[in-house]
């Protein structure tokens, strides 16, 4: 029992071919099958089997009072919160803590009939491009388990790319949705900030985060979008206006009426895979053969959104973290002869090597000493890329870049200079700092069978007709 979208799943549960419950069984039988992969950190069972039955006999006697997406079975990634329910962070310092509440997201696709299946694995805090740096140990790649699923929604990607559910909820800080989704050959999509509420997810970078969607096809995306885009008064940084049900739904869009635009510094960075360059420039040759005006353009401060990205958001991290002191929940070390030395111990216990790591990096930063000579400038080099990536959508109406410099890679690949992971964010940290839509959309495998995807860009306000734009393709 196999279905590639929400709407073929809603027309077989409505037709009598299948029931919810069997649905779920087939997921939660997928699951057992790749435990291997280490994708989920817990399955709920139980309340997935229970749901169901109870949506059933709401198919079956009440069919008129159907939520929109009922049928669809949902993975959570484990940095979005639900209410009686465990939540680690990937970390240890949120060890036996349970959650009081659900994040606003959840509510709202729980409230349309969605079934939560599990909690997936990822970097802790988000912090990673490979999802190797979590409490629960790697999350490796359906196609080569040796091989990492990205990071840091690694859990998320790989629960869509085996079938164990039809969508995955991750959350995107500067790709964290959309390189996974590459790299293990899904559709990754970030909404524009302020598109859907943070209220719920556990914060890394707050001006940074925003919930992601990871799934099989674009109407799926589209389907919860309509759903999470929701006025929530718990999120300040929330759009009043625009949200994404508002916007112009423009279901046929017409190729040769788009002017379209690639950031040829990005498809000439000799750290880009070849084989992925050459596939891409082919993507780019097909759209100009179906009509659409297809051009370069020059962006010259390509080699500043890394350093730029990773200063703010430290300095964000190290401000965010500090409230995890083994006081209030979490883990709190068992010996400490003092106050500061219980601080001391229950971080030093409970965080991980790359979350210690940043933490510091970002308490330097903010440091007096240095705040203007990197903080300071790092706000500023952001405000010229937003102003630059606007006045590039004043003249076109999307942006094409690489998701990923490069396919997915082994996992005992431990680099020597960890600048060199970070570097795996160069093309989608750009879509965090200028807080606009952004999508990874499958483009092809390389020689060795990984897969990898091309990125499409559009400005705020235009989520949907982004998502209309490649449902066409």
């Amino acid at each position: 029992m196999e279905y590639n979208s929400l709407k073929d799943i809603q027309i077989a549960l409505l037709s009598g071919k299948t029931t919810t419950e069997k649905l779920v069984i087939f997921y939660l039988n997928n699951i057992e099958s790749v435990r291997d992969l280490n994708a989920y950190i817990e399955v709920y069972q139980e309340e997935a089997l229970s749901k169901a039955k109870e949506l059933d006999q709401k198919i079956k006697h009440h069919p008129d009072t159907l939520g929109k997406l009922f049928g669809c079975i949902i993975s959570v990634k484990d940095l979005i919160v639900y209410k009686n329910h465990k939540v680690n962070a990937g970390s240890g310092i949120l060890d036996g803590f349970e959650s009081q509440f659900s994040a606003t997201a959840i509510e709202a696709v729980l409230k349309e009939d969605a079934i939560i299946i599990g909690r997936t694995n990822c970097d802790e805090f988000g912090m990673g491009s490979a999802n190797t740096n979590s409490h629960f140990g790697s999350v490796k790649n359906a196609v080569d388990p040796e091989k990492i699923s990205g990071g840091s929604s690694g859990g998320a990607a790989v629960s869509v790319q085996t079938n164990t559910c039809l969508v995955a909820l991750g959350t995107d800080t500067g790709g964290s949705v959309r390189q996974p989704a590459s790299m293990c050959g899904v559709y990754g999509f970030k909404p524009g900030y302020g598109m859907v509420s943070r209220y719920g997810l556990i914060a890394y970078a707050s001006s940074f985060d925003q919930l992601g969607i990871l799934a099989n096809n674009v109407q799926d995306i589209d389907a919860i979008m309509s759903v999470v885009s929701v006025r929530d008064d718990f999120d300040a940084t929330m759009y009043q206006t625009g949200l994404y049900c508002e916007q112009l739904s423009l279901e046929n869009l017409a190729l040769d009426t788009l002017k379209i635009a690639y950031i040829s510094d990005a498809f000439e960075n000799d750290a880009l895979d070849p084989e992925i360059k050459s596939t891409s420039y082919q993507f780019l040759d097909e759209l100009k053969s179906k009509g659409a005006t297809v051009e370069g353009i020059h962006f010259k401060l390509l080699d500043y959104v890394v350093p730029c990205y990773y200063i703010l958001t430290t300095a964000e991290a190290s401000s965010n973290l500090s409230r995890y002191d083994g006081v209030k929940y979490g883990h709190r070390a068992e010996r400490a002869g003092s106050p500061e030395e219980m601080y001391v111990n229950s971080r030093s216990e409970g965080f991980g090597k790359e979350v210690k790591k940043r933490i510091m990096l970002g308490s330097f930063v903010l440091s007096e000493a240095y705040y203007d000579a990197y903080f300071t400038k790092a706000q500023q080099v952001r405000r010229l890329i937003k102003d630059q990536m606007d006045s590039f959508f004043d003249h076109y109406d999307f942006i094409i870049m690489p998701s990923s410099p490069k396919t997915a890679w082994y996992i005992h690949e431990k680099p020597n200079d960890p600048l060199e992971i970070y570097m795996a964010d160069i093309y989608t940290v750009l879509a965090n700092l200028a807080g606009i839509p952004a999508i990874s959309i499958p483009l092809g495998n390389n020689t060795d069978k990984m897969p990898f995807g091309i990125q499409v860009l559009s400005r705020v306000h235009n989520d949907r007709k982004l998502l209309n734009f490649c449902n066409q393709l």
